[in-house]
């Protein structure tokens, strides 16, 4: 996630948090338990989850360029013993062009 570069004022950050714990949960949260009872094949109740989005995202260093963008998002739940992350991407991927990239071993998602 570090290398998108905000500092020409495109794109932005934002993120919104679900304490789902007593509460009834918003179509959101219900969706990603459904994503998380899919994918791993396991019962999954969230009582917190968390969504961070970058929007419209130019690649760093953003002075060469900020015609291409990409929104992705990163969603971390947990039910307080079991905890994932979700990383969701715009259709199409990624729009940034990875051979100007000063590193050429791109990676989407994490390690």
């Amino acid at each position: 996630w570090d290398n998108a570069d905000f500092s020409r004022g495109v794109g932005t950050t934002f993120y919104q948090e679900f304490s789902t714990l007593n509460t009834a949960k918003p179509p959101f949260v219900r969706d990603v338990e459904v994503k998380v009872r899919r994918y791993l094949r396991s019962s999954y109740s969230a009582a917190w989850t968390l969504k961070i989005t970058w929007e419209k995202a130019p690649v760093y260093a953003a002075w060469t360029d900020t015609r291409k963008t990409v929104t992705y998002q990163a969603v971390l739940t947990t039910d307080g013993f079991r905890s994932y992350i979700l990383m969701l991407y715009q259709d199409g991927g990624m729009q940034w062009d990875y051979t100007r990239l000063t590193s050429t071993d791109v990676l989407i998602g994490y390690t």
